[in-house]
């Protein structure tokens, strides 16, 4: 089974090199290779794309109103592959449903790897990105805020998976329970947390405490 991709990058070169890697991937086929957020509406309307690969800083928009667009479809995972690492645009990629995030100057092997794992169930992140994350878990109060939701222990735990960017066969491994079960709860906790997505719930799970570095 082969996942089709839509690469919305602005600058030609780039653009062209991310397109090699997805073409020389027999997992992946490339549905277009557009340069604005304006063509990237388009093929996300026509429909028959798996997965967006965006940039972020894009000449008439910002690449995240994209990933909204694509995670409202349901079954589109976004990527975002970008310069930018800082605060603002890290987090309003995850709340717009961002899957992974990737800063530019990743190798080549390395941009098939995460698109691979993103596919998988994973949530690849570039190392910079997951120490930014972590750092602002370290930041939570150690009793979390008052208004956190109440998740049972087990669900606590496979939050904490989910945002450490496990796939749900990870997870069933690591818990001792099956893949089913491990759906079952993060069902649970999307509801509870009032998310749609792995993005919205890993930044609801920051924002609010639920979760910590080392659990």
């Amino acid at each position: 089974m082969t996942h089709s991709v839509l690469l919305v990058e602005d600058d030609p070169a780039t653009r062209a090199q991310l397109a090699a890697i997805i073409d020389a991937s027999p997992a992946l086929t490339l549905a277009a290779a557009v340069g604005s957020v304006g063509d990237g509406r388009k093929w996300l309307a026509a429909g028959g794309v798996d997965i967006l690969l965006t940039d972020l800083g894009l000449p008439d928009g910002s690449g995240a109103d994209l990933i909204r667009l694509a995670t409202q479809q349901g079954s589109v995972l976004s990527l975002v592959i970008t310069v930018f690492g800082d605060e603002e645009h890290v987090v309003r990629a995850i709340q717009m449903g961002a899957m992974g995030y990737l800063l530019k100057g990743e190798g080549a092997t390395d941009v098939e790897r995460a698109l691979s794992e993103l596919v998988a169930g994973g949530s690849p992140i570039s190392p910079a990105i997951a120490r930014y994350l972590l750092t602002q878990m370290h930041a939570v109060p150690a009793d979390g805020d008052e208004t956190a939701p109440a998740l049972s222990r087990r669900e606590q735990e496979v939050l904490g998976y989910v945002v450490k960017g496990f796939t749900y066969a990870e997870i069933a491994e690591l818990a001792g329970i099956s893949t089913h079960t491990v759906s079952t709860h993060i069902r649970s906790i999307y509801r509870k947390l009032a998310v749609h997505s792995r993005g919205e719930a890993v930044y609801e799970a920051l924002q609010l405490g639920l979760v910590r570095p080392d659990g």
